[in-house]
């Protein structure tokens, strides 16, 4: 897999990583946002495997992650939506400077294993961990039976380090994907933003069945169906990436109420529109960067067309202001 230039290695078992792997310097988590919390571990990770470079021992910069998420095979009837399905997770961990990801299928197997089979058999014989890094609530193991303090008993019986780190803070707001995530799902954007260091933002293509031929020709754009967390229906400041191209826009996320039946979509209006080459497969990322207000169901289309011309002057407004 590369990234901006950087080729990282990706693992989709443990049978695929090659014998002789490592020295390895890892982290384990489900990194869902790689979020400011994740970026800080992460980057520890780097630091310390360019650390072992710099001796002549050459060692790895691992993420072992999970797909799907362990919360979504536990319970999948009360599964969390994720803010970074697998590919995007994939690419975030990418940009960290990391050398390598292990992506781990939870099933049944997985979920079975004791603490001590997860570490002799995944990080130490697979991988050939020399020195993990943490968050203080990790847990791992058979119905998460261990934490920090068992692998740290571990790591002194198998040789290798433990490093935890305490959480990170942001204006206040202590950073955690579920805390993300609850911020997205109650449309505070701004919040979100602080906590992942970036805009929040979903990669997704447009709607199938719209007539749509190998170039967009009209300024709106309907998001295929996504699985992932959405934020809370209303309307948004957003910014869409196309083949490259930014276009500055405004995007309503609800069931449109005023035209009768209720149908939901993700619809973003372009403001700042030209013609671009695309089909039903090409790659539309989609940032949210402030809520300007929740859905409404207005009397009639005229009023609900003078709201939009006052929602798209915001929006104008607001490029205006925030480059």
């Amino acid at each position: 897999m590369m990234t901006e230039g950087k080729v990282i290695s990706v693992y989709h078992s443990v049978a695929e990583i090659p014998a002789g792997f490592g020295p390895g310097v890892a982290a384990i988590g489900n990194f869902d946002g790689v979020h400011l919390g994740h970026q800080e571990i992460l980057s520890a990770v780097v630091r310390e495997a360019r650390e072992y470079d710099a001796r002549l021992q050459r060692a790895q910069a691992v993420a072992v992650t999970f797909d799907p998420h362990p919360e979504q095979f536990l319970r999948p009837s009360s599964a969390l939506r994720l803010l970074t399905p697998i590919d995007e997770r994939l690419r975030l961990l990418a940009l960290t400077g990391i050398d390598a990801v292990v992506v781990l299928p939870f099933d049944a197997v997985l979920a079975s294993l004791t603490a001590r089979e997860f570490v002799q058999g995944i990080l130490v014989d697979a991988l050939a961990v020399r020195s993990l890094h943490e968050g203080g609530n990790f847990r791992f193991g058979h119905q998460a039976e261990a934490g920090v303090a068992e692998l740290q008993t571990f790591g002194a019986e198998f040789g290798f380090d433990v490093h935890v780190h305490a959480p990170v803070r942001v204006r206040k707001l202590e950073v955690s994907s579920s805390a993300i995530r609850e911020c997205v799902a109650s449309g505070d954007m701004t919040r979100a933003r602080w906590m992942l260091g970036r805009p929040f933002e979903i990669r997704s293509t447009q709607a199938r069945g719209r007539g749509i031929g190998t170039r967009l020709l009209v300024p709106t754009v309907n998001l295929a169906p996504y699985d992932g967390q959405l934020p809370a229906f209303g309307v948004y400041v957003t910014r869409l990436t196309v083949v490259g191209r930014k276009f500055q826009a405004v995007t309503n996320v609800g069931n449109r109420p005023t035209f009768g039946e209720a149908s939901f979509a993700v619809e973003s209006h372009i403001l700042d529109f030209e013609p671009i080459e695309l089909d039903e497969q090409t790659p539309i990322d989609l940032e949210f960067l402030l809520r300007l207000r929740g859905e409404h169901e207005w009397p009639s289309p005229d009023a609900l067309k003078a709201q939009i011309l006052r929602d798209v002057a915001k929006a104008k407004r607001y490029f205006r202001l925030i480059p």
